[in-house]
């Protein structure tokens, strides 16, 4: 069996004259977790469709597991779907919704009802089997919406902004939930949202999407640590991004102020700095690192913010609320603990 559950290769999808996918090419490895990530019009969920073969592409080729599947339907590729509404039949308890796929693909009601209440077992909904949707939370219907996709035992599972229709709290919740039931499957899935926090949490790879590419793939941590440029930088949480210089390795110029940094090898010269705001700490004036004045100051409980006005630009600091703290107009010396300078000086 392969190790590769997505191949796409110079895969194309148009639109008259627009290209909403453009020649992308990637492998999603079997039994990940992979979000597409990026704003909206990116082209994130017609990729997500492309795999889904909801779109057929008008170029390039699509392989599931070894299988080019470019030109099959969606129901020719064992691929199951959890919809941003969840999708269930409103006039339907849980078990008829479970059941419903499987009943339609030819199984005797015996054994699909067992191979349901045996899913809803094993997604914590042991008892729930004749509640209505509507009797459900909104975590509940989640669940049961993966139950009747996983019940197919499809090869890879898609997700389309699974949690966009959750309040914060539960968000938090169901997505540890879809994480745990990946790992605990080995699932291949495919994960849809706008949210980076969200990406963060649950991938083990993301690929980030502009304009139809992809703009950049790797793992949380590589993206958020060495972003390839200013859009994914920002676009990966906050970041300052500010136009320095390189003098020499661990050590840069912001405003014309020399200052030893801890940074990723990178040429000297130009360059775009991204700083993230909890790399900042605020110290005393006179301190070592970038002068500046505090323009605006937050208590948010745990975590303080703040804005700095410098010879390089201003400042997007956040710092723990223990930490040392200051009024609005007091002089600071900025004290950057790690900084990236971008690959691409364009962003």
């Amino acid at each position: 069996m392969s190790d590769v559950a997505i191949n796409f290769e110079g895969v194309t999808k148009a639109f008259g004259n627009v290209r909403a996918v453009d020649e992308v090419s990637f492998q999603l490895p079997r039994g990940a977790l992979v979000t597409l990530l990026g704003p909206s019009g990116c082209g994130k969920t017609t990729t997500l469709r492309l795999v889904a073969g909801l779109e057929l592409p008008t170029g390039g080729r699509i392989e599931i597991e070894g299988r080019d599947v470019t030109g099959l339907s969606a129901a020719e590729r064992r691929i199951a779907m959890v919809f941003q509404s969840y999708a269930l039949f409103p006039h339907m308890n849980v078990l008829e919704n479970v059941s419903y796929g499987l009943l339609v693909n030819g199984a005797r009601k015996p054994s699909a009802e067992a191979e349901a209440n045996a899913m809803l077992k094993t997604l914590g909904l042991e008892g729930l089997g004749q509640r209505l949707p509507s009797e459900l939370s909104g975590g509940q219907q989640q669940r049961v919406a993966v139950a009747r996709a996983l019940v197919l035992r499809p090869k890879v599972l898609l997700f389309d902004e699974p949690l966009s229709n959750l309040d914060a709290r539960l968000r938090r919740r169901v997505r540890e939930d879809i994480r745990d039931l990946q790992r605990k499957l080995g699932l291949s899935v495919v994960y849809v949202t706008h949210d980076q926090q969200e990406a963060l949490a649950v991938s083990d790879l993301v690929c980030v999407m502009r304009a139809g590419k992809i703009a950049q793939m790797g793992t949380p941590v590589e993206l958020y640590d060495d972003p390839a440029d200013a859009f994914i930088a920002d676009f990966m949480g906050e970041a300052n991004v500010l136009q320095g210089e390189v003098l020499a390795p661990g050590r840069i110029a912001l405003g014309g102020i020399p200052l030893d940094v801890t940074m990723r090898p990178h040429p000297s010269g130009p360059a775009q700095i991204a700083v993230r705001p909890e790399s900042i700490l605020p110290q005393p004036e006179g301190a070592p690192g970038l002068p500046g004045r505090i323009q605006r100051a937050a208590f948010l409980g745990q975590t303080r913010e703040y804005e700095v006005e410098t010879a390089a630009g201003m400042l997007f600091v956040v710092t723990p609320a223990a930490s040392l703290a200051f009024a609005m107009g007091e002089a600071v010396s900025c004290r950057l603990d790690r900084v990236i300078p971008l690959r691409d000086v364009k962003g």
